[in-house]
């Protein structure tokens, strides 16, 4: 029974990576299934291992967040362009989540990203070739943010499964 109850929850906790792809937090359900799993078995892990993945469900957002932000201001965006970028983020992932059967989400955040910073870069009276350098640094960090954080939910994944499979 409890091989099964394990195999069921590495399973959900693999398919929760794949929410990264419609834009919800899929790093914080691995996080809640493994304190679930130490809810059912107390001996299974500790509750310092289960910080321990929380601190990395926190530095993946702080570091897609990071990123997004650095990647527009290295190529000039304004304070303004990335507010933009990060608001345009999350609406076009709201906006393209119907679209692809909900696949939508991860193109509308970069593109969202991307037209944010470029219109309210346009908007401070930047040239458009300045405020297109600037959403396009916007979206390649968006895009490298997305990456480290699916990244350290793999990680969150893997360190999981020893704690969790029966011995």
């Amino acid at each position: 029974m409890i091989t099964a109850l394990a195999v069921l929850v590495i399973l959900l906790m693999l398919c929760s990576l794949a929410l990264h792809i419609f834009g919800l937090p899929a790093n914080w359900l691995v996080l809640a299934l493994a304190a679930i799993w130490k809810l059912y078995q107390p001996s299974a892990m500790s509750w310092d291992f289960i910080m321990i993945l929380g601190a990395i469900a926190l530095v993946g957002e702080i570091m897609e967040f990071a990123s997004q932000y650095f990647g527009g201001k290295k190529y000039g965006a304004s304070g303004r362009g990335n507010i933009g970028a990060f608001i345009g983020a999350i609406g076009g992932a709201i906006l393209g989540a119907p679209f692809f059967f909900g696949l939508g989400a991860l193109p509308g955040a970069l593109l969202g990203s991307f037209g944010g910073c470029l219109i309210l870069e346009l908007s401070h009276g930047r040239s458009f070739e300045e405020a297109k350098l600037s959403a396009w640094g916007a979206f390649w960090g968006k895009a490298f943010g997305l990456a480290i954080k699916v990244s350290l939910g793999v990680w969150m994944f893997a360190l999981s499964i020893p704690r969790i499979w029966p011995a």
